[in-house]
């Protein structure tokens, strides 16, 4: 399989509205970060992880083929704003929606129009699947695992897919959800910057502990602010096995 990284940045992107400083005006395309987006494909199956408000530039790009399944981790705006987006899609018939109960009853609040009994033309349809911690599903060709972490005081949800797995958001972790991520080799996690305290995002040195406490072989790191410096700076001061992603880099899982 193969995981492309669509957006890296955090909630505000990268540049930011407004921002001066030398990161946001970088010329390097890999100090451009979209709102944090995943895909992953096999052979014959792609699966989108969140859907945040900078999806059809995102998707632009690629081939326009069927999405077998959205996992998303949380109702927040940067993670699900462009669920609408996706109609285009439904020539391929209804996408396939996951995500846990708190956020998929949200989405039915600030989507109404899509989870209606009698859907108007051209809504996009979304069948959505409510999925509880620990639950394993496969779509496709593709089985994952949806596990629990914190984000702050929110429960939200990361996935693991075989030795592979995909985090975002989270600050903390219970030592049950940690054992499920044991033995995963190639680990995306977020690490917001390298100082200053967040109340509900780990930092550069959180995320290189939980990747050494799991026992991944190799790590990226995404959901970065400007503050992390330019692209290549910033990897320089990486441990080899630890990497900042980049939007539009793919990887083989």
């Amino acid at each position: 399989m193969k995981f492309t990284f669509l957006g890296t940045g955090t909630s505000s992107g990268v540049p930011v509205l407004g921002c001066q400083c030398e990161v946001c005006r970088s010329s390097d395309p890999r100090d451009r970060r979209f709102r944090c987006v995943g895909l992953l494909e096999s052979d014959t199956t792609r699966l989108l992880i969140d859907c945040g408000p900078d999806i059809r530039m995102q998707l632009m790009p690629l081939p326009f083929r069927k999405i077998d399944g959205v996992l998303l981790t949380h109702i927040h705006y940067d993670h699900v704003a462009g669920m609408d987006d996706l109609r285009g899609f439904c020539v391929f018939g209804d996408i396939n929606v996951y995500a846990n109960p708190s956020t998929a009853a949200a989405l039915r609040v600030t989507m109404p129009y899509c989870f209606t009994e009698h859907l108007y033309p051209g809504v996009p349809r979304l069948n959505l699947h409510a999925v509880e911690p620990g639950q394993t599903e496969k779509i496709g060709d593709i089985e994952w695992q949806a596990i629990e972490v914190m984000h702050g005081k929110m429960p939200i949800l990361a996935y693991r897919f075989g030795d592979f797995a995909y985090i975002t958001d989270m600050k903390s972790i219970s030592d049950e959800s940690r054992a499920r991520f044991a033995g995963v080799k190639t680990l995306v996690v977020n690490a917001l910057r390298f100082e200053r305290e967040h109340h509900s995002h780990m930092l550069v040195d959180d995320a290189i502990d939980f990747a050494r406490s799991v026992g991944a072989e190799r790590t990226f790191l995404i959901h970065l602010t400007h503050n992390i410096g330019f692209h290549d700076d910033a990897n320089r001061r990486l441990p080899d096995d630890v990497r900042f992603a980049y939007d539009g880099l793919t990887i083989e899982v």
